[in-house]
């Protein structure tokens, strides 16, 4: 008998828990199972900024699947297509970039959501409704309770309808986006200054408002300071940054020792 699977993420957002998020620019599944099986229950792919097709999509989708992890998809601001083509694969959820509106996150739950919530384009045929081997209706509402939809602050024209965007039935997580949003306030880059951290506070406020989750992108160093803050879904690192400074650390590593052993003569 087929079970559908609920979000992980969700199941412990909505117990109180924090959910730490993994994101991943390259196209190989085993990326994710190695973040996977070290500890990370969600999974962040992007189809924003990266050019990944349809079925480096799925093999990652089902390489999550396999160890009960739960994969988002950053999906592209396209038609209605770009956004619930992730869904139709069996993704956990989505992540929308740049919401500016409150009508924008409305357009949103609209494309992506089922009635009662939505108008959702309707087939059932694919993964998320078991390839038509689930009770119609009971698919309908199984995936608009245990598929999440992440709105994401980075500019700061969304401040100012943020009360409304947060309060957008079938939106469940505001997601606030440090670097865009510093590049939005002409200091691109400075994700620590006081202007960015302030809009930063405004949006977990507002999500906690709403009733919704606040997420944000952070570090070990600093993850302590967002969760008293409100934030219970953040984003630790990347693949690309995890290889790229491992790599650095061994060409340092190898020249240092070649250094000594040629008694300081540099090469």
């Amino acid at each position: 008998m087929f079970t559908p699977r609920k979000s992980v993420t969700l199941e412990r957002l909505r117990r109180g828990e924090i959910v730490f998020c993994f994101k991943s620019n390259l196209s190989c599944p085993r990326i994710l199972e190695i973040a996977a099986m070290n500890g990370f229950e969600c999974l962040w792919v992007c189809a924003e900024h990266v050019a990944n097709d349809y079925s480096v999509l799925e093999s990652q989708i089902l390489a999550a699947r396999s160890l009960d992890t739960d994969l988002v998809v950053r999906v592209p601001r396209g038609s209605y297509s770009d956004l619930v083509k992730p869904l139709e694969l069996d993704a956990a959820g989505i992540m929308v970039p740049h919401v500016m509106s409150a009508a924008d996150a409305r357009m949103v739950v609209r494309n992506v959501r089922f009635h009662p919530l939505g108008r959702r384009a309707i087939d059932g045929g694919n993964r998320d409704g078991a390839y038509c081997n689930m009770d119609f209706k009971k698919y309908l509402d199984f995936v608009n309770r245990n598929r999440c939809v992440i709105a994401q602050i980075e500019d700061v024209e969304a401040l100012d309808e943020l009360d409304e965007i947060c309060a957008v039935p079938g939106i469940d997580i505001i997601f606030f986006g440090p670097g865009d949003f510093s590049q939005s306030i002409g200091i691109p880059g400075e994700i620590d200054n006081p202007a960015v951290v302030a809009a930063r506070r405004k949006v977990v406020a507002a999500a906690k408002r709403a009733g919704k989750f606040a997420g944000t992108v952070g570090s070990p160093k600093d993850c302590a300071q967002l969760v008293e803050e409100g934030f219970q879904f953040i984003n630790l690192g990347a693949d690309v940054v995890g290889v790229g400074a491992y790599c650095r650390e061994l060409i340092a590593g190898a020249m240092s020792t070649l250094f000594k052993k040629n008694e300081g003569v540099a090469l």
